[in-house]
């Protein structure tokens, strides 16, 4: 309880202390709007669901080579391709638009904890229907990281679920349906934006509610709070339920990835924020730098220095957590929270003062007490 107190205070506190604008400075709308969106689109969400696409089609293939001859190196081959996609999920899975949002796209490909129980009943039954909502916790990366690593505690036994066992064919049936769901989903995503969602996204350039910017920014936002913040770090620590809950660690069976997943999602975001260009060291118009344009000051310091910061202090602090977040909660959960910590702050700086900023409302509902 006290803790939640100490973060409604400390959101009170920072949201009283107003960023700083010249009112008779520049107006946001005079802001090139359609060259943050032809960034976005052209060098950075775009060629980012392309690798992603490359990606899960070489899961595809290895899953399907598993398939055929489930050996030690067929599985240590898919393990691969599962954590390069993985990897990869973490620089796209922040974008949504209606076509995502239709297909439920990132809920379809990384919602955990996996429930083990349905996914061993669709295994056995063998009737499952992947596209059903009541489905989502029983597929994408977070099934097969149970699939791969959870079955057993050695990789024999693990083996043996896909060669021997009495329903040996349907396991990996169902490897092939996961790996083949994830590619033809993502295959939806790219090929919306180019055949025609692209333009249409850069075109929506004015402001308002249902501007390509607005809606960007508010499902980036979204994204950082919610599954970033939230998801990967405040959960399983046990912010909002009190206690830690470390079933709930994304990459929870192979226990080896669950730091390095945070941490490039965190690098995506804070490139996005940046404008940087996927997988370069080039930068273009981005959120940053409509913040520079407005000369927007917090306490006397520049609100961009300000949340790069805040993305470097979070890094700084979660490079000291153990590669695996459930090793992480189960034998020192207070750095676990210390990371929080770090993110939270910037929360605020993004979610109040950018927006203020920018002037954009907040398009989501609010419910953990942030």
């Amino acid at each position: 309880m006290k803790r939640y107190l100490f973060l409604f205070l400390s959101v009170s506190l920072l949201i009283s202390s107003c960023t700083e604008t010249n009112p008779s400075g520049p107006d946001p709308n005079d802001f090139d709007r359609k060259a943050i969106l032809e960034n976005w689109a052209d060098n950075i969400i775009i060629p980012a669901l392309t690798d992603f696409s490359e990606k899960t089609e070489s899961l595809k293939t290895a899953g399907n080579n598993f398939a055929e001859n489930p050996d030690q190196q067929a599985l240590e081959a898919l393990r691969d391709q599962w954590k390069a996609g993985y990897i990869a999920l973490q620089h796209v899975s922040m974008f949504e638009t209606s076509k995502t949002m239709e297909i439920r796209y990132r809920n379809n490909l990384n919602i955990y904890p996996v429930d083990t129980a349905e996914v061993n009943e669709n295994i056995n039954q063998g009737n499952y229907n992947l596209k059903l909502p009541s489905e989502i916790d029983q597929q994408g990366f977070p099934t097969l990281d149970y699939l791969l690593y959870g079955l057993a505690g050695n990789d024999a036994e693990i083996l043996s679920f896909y060669n021997s066992g009495k329903n040996s064919s349907d396991y990996r049936n169902y490897v092939v349906d996961l790996v083949t769901r994830i590619d033809s989903l993502t295959d939806i995503v790219l090929n919306d934006w180019n055949s025609g969602f692209r333009d249409e996204f850069v075109n929506n350039s004015g402001n308002g509610a249902n501007s390509s910017i607005d809606m960007m920014v508010n499902d980036f936002i979204f994204y950082y709070e919610k599954n970033l913040r939230a998801g990967k770090i405040g959960i399983p620590a046990g912010v909002f339920s009190g206690t830690p809950l470390p079933q709930n660690v994304e990459g929870f069976y192979s226990e080896e990835f669950s730091k390095e997943l945070f941490l490039e999602s965190l690098t995506a975001t804070q490139n996005f924020f940046n404008g940087k260009h996927f997988n370069s060291g080039t930068s273009g118009l981005s959120l940053s730098d409509y913040l520079d344009f407005l000369n927007t000051i917090k306490n006397g310091t520049d609100l961009t220095q300000l949340i790069n910061q805040q993305f470097e202090e979070s890094r700084t602090k979660a490079q000291n957590l153990n590669s695996s977040f459930v090793a992480q909660v189960e034998t020192d959960n207070s750095l676990m929270l210390q990371t929080y910590d770090e993110l939270q702050k910037n929360v605020i700086l993004l979610k109040v003062d950018m927006l203020q900023a920018l002037n954009i409302n907040v398009d989501y509902v609010d419910a953990d007490g942030d």
